[in-house]
């Protein structure tokens, strides 16, 4: 087993976690503590991607690219990644990320939908920056699947394709499974990015290291959408103890997480009724705060919603479909009372 590449995703997975609501200043601080304690990647977007900023996906405090500037201009030795969802950003956006200097783009879509993101791979390719596949929500589909739709992503030129457990719905045996899946088809780096509604965010880490992954992520604190991620700090830790060597200072990000992060935090990451229901039915964590604002609305369970969400098989993109379901079930509830 080899030390994986670390990508530090706080300020763009976590911002799902703050309401979009990272500054300037903040990315500054942040940035610069991952970068003097040896994070190779650090990966700046709206949670949603570029061009996320909108009615349906949460509007951004500040505007994305003033924050990927923000983050190229104080990074000395880490290359800034961002995320992108075909469908969501353009390749205008693409192109404009790539001037201001991000070296690495990460093109997120449902994990059978591999075919959409050739445009995008083979653009940033001819940019000139990194291209990563990420399949998202692969809870749902067998290792078999997810193979084919990788080796698709890495011949259109991408540079590593991700297993992405979006819902945290993985458990370490199915982890192994589609890793290894991918490092047999496949003879670019695969990775590995955990959400923790289950509790195995480094567990499943640890798993996919064992599977061959080349690279996994992570998030400071655990600051992420739903129950969080991989703690960046966690996992070079047990990383450490497994004599895996990063060449990341373990005591900086500690001191990062308390003293920067946590402050920024409006509460702990925790496995609440919410998050492990979402994690349980297998639903994207991302609409974890989509699902409390129509249970409240329409006087349901968050647990309710996300049952029906889970059955249904909901998928990225749509968060609109969050409303309909629960005015259903609120009408079930009404007729049934």
């Amino acid at each position: 087993m080899k030390a994986p590449r670390i990508t530090d995703t706080t300020l763009r997975d976590g911002a799902h976690a703050i309401s979009y609501s990272f500054t300037e200043e903040q990315v500054r601080e942040i940035v610069g503590g991952l970068d003097r304690a040896g994070v190779p990647v650090i990966e700046v977007s709206h949670g949603a991607g570029l061009n996320a900023s909108t009615i349906q996906q949460g509007f951004s405090k500040t505007p994305e690219f003033d924050l990927i500037r923000a983050a190229v201009e104080t990074a000395e030795k880490a290359k800034i990644a961002s995320l992108f969802v075909p469908g969501i950003g353009t390749s205008e956006e693409l192109r404009k990320a790539a001037e201001i200097g991000i070296g690495a783009i990460r093109v997120a879509v449902h994990c059978t939908e591999a075919d959409v993101t050739e445009q995008y791979i083979r653009l940033a390719k001819e940019l000139g920056i990194e291209a990563v596949g990420f399949l998202m929500m692969s809870h749902t589909q067998p290792a078999e699947v997810l193979a084919e739709q990788a080796k698709l992503m890495e011949s259109y030129g991408a540079d590593c394709v991700y297993v992405v457990d979006s819902a945290g719905a993985l458990v370490p045996q199915g982890v192994r499974e589609r890793v290894s899946a991918l490092k047999e088809a496949l003879s670019i780096d695969v990775g590995f990015h955990a959400h923790n509604n289950l509790g195995l965010a480094i567990g499943n880490s640890i798993a996919a290291l064992e599977a061959g992954a080349d690279q996994i992520d992570g998030t400071v604190r655990a600051l992420g959408a739903g129950a969080g991620n991989a703690p960046t700090e966690v996992l070079v830790a047990a990383l450490n103890k497994m004599d895996l060597n990063t060449g990341i200072d373990l005591s900086q990000l500690m001191d990062l997480s308390e003293e920067v992060v946590a402050p920024i935090m409006p509460g702990p990451i925790v496995i609440d009724r919410d998050n492990l229901s979402s994690g349980y039915a297998g639903v994207y964590n991302s609409f974890l705060l989509h699902v409390r604002h129509a249970a409240e609305k329409f006087d349901l369970n968050p647990t309710e919603i996300m049952e029906e969400l889970g059955k249904r098989q909901a998928i990225a993109g749509q968060e609109d479909w969050i409303l309909d379901v629960a005015l259903e079930l609120a009408k079930k509830k009404k007729v049934t009372v």
